[in-house]
């Protein structure tokens, strides 16, 4: 098994780095046929979106922002149920599982999966946030699949190295240093390459003039025994999301022929009741999320907050 694993799994030295800096990036990670295929059907989610009926705010499958005197679509969430197999092939992937694997532990849980994309001229910041804050006892991270560049000028990723250690005031920050931060990382990325991030990382991109089409999508991972100690969900809904494994091995499975596929091993007490339909498994709803830390409503109370001068760096 760990011959199997080892080519798909993260260094030693990767993933000492995730650890101390709260993001890595991994080059090239996915082979540029699923890239393609991921492009068009991002194409077709993107449209679908647009051509909802429903106002925006209303559907959890479409997230819109306001801009101006329009609603402007910017992520699709539960991306499997969306007619289009190339998402379940990228989870069943070994290139993304073998990093699932390597920092949330063999009962890895496959919580989100969304697209998130800038349009074509559409130049509006995503602000300093941190997308979810928890205990820390467990790893838990995105693992961000770019479908096109993203370069310092045209809104490249600005991360805080070493921030995702504790809760941080957004809003003290912002206002002490705007986009210049202490430590802040510009982080340029090429179609296919990979960024995993800490769901605690201070993260965001400035404002542009506008620029080119942006895609990324995004799987979150946590490890079940995280989920099952601190939530938001309970053992059913980790189960009914696990299942989305079995069916994305396949998915990939179908596409390579021959090729040796990751060996998913979660633990008996984890691994999962098997499906009676794959369609049943491909959108499992959260119901609650947990809470994140950003500049607006609904962020971390202020009394959990560290000021924003002692951000903390990737060095210590």
């Amino acid at each position: 098994m760990e011959s199997t694993l080892a080519p798909h799994l993260l260094t030693d030295e990767q993933v000492a780095s995730f650890d101390r800096d709260g993001y890595l990036v991994l080059r090239d990670r996915v082979p540029a046929d699923l890239l393609e295929r991921l492009q068009r059907a991002s194409d077709r989610w993107i449209a679908d979106g647009q051509a909802s009926a429903r106002a925006a705010g209303d559907d959890p499958d479409y997230n819109f922002a306001r801009r101006g005197e329009r609603d402007v679509l910017f992520r699709v969430n539960y991306l499997h149920a969306k007619g289009e197999d190339a998402s379940l092939e990228l989870l069943g992937d070994p290139a993304i599982l073998g990093i699932a694997a390597s920092l949330a532990g063999d009962s890895f849980v496959p919580t989100y999966e969304s697209l998130v994309f800038k349009a074509a001229g559409d130049g509006a910041p995503i602000e300093w946030h941190q997308d979810a804050v928890h205990p820390r006892t467990h790893r838990i991270f995105n693992i961000d699949v770019y479908l096109d560049a993203s370069r310092i000028g045209n809104g490249a990723l600005r991360v805080a190295p070493g921030s995702q250690r504790r809760p941080v005031d957004i809003c003290a920050l912002r206002d002490e240093y705007g986009w210049d931060a202490p430590g802040v990382v510009q982080v340029e990325m090429e179609p296919g390459d990979v960024l995993v991030h800490d769901v605690m990382i201070v993260h965001g991109s400035e404002p542009t003039s506008g620029g080119d089409l942006r895609r990324t999508v995004y799987y979150e991972f946590r490890a079940a025994e995280q989920i099952v100690d601190e939530g938001p969900w309970d053992a059913g809904w980790i189960d009914r999301r696990m299942r989305l494994l079995p069916v994305a091995l396949r998915a990939w499975a179908e596409r390579h022929p021959g090729e040796q596929g990751f060996a998913w091993a979660p633990s008996e007490r984890f691994r999962p009741a098997a499906g009676l339909d794959d369609a049943e498994e491909l959108r499992i709803a959260h119901g609650v999320h947990s809470p994140g830390s950003y500049c607006s409503a609904g962020s971390v109370p202020a009394a959990e907050h560290r000021p924003a001068g002692a951000l903390p760096r990737g060095d210590g």
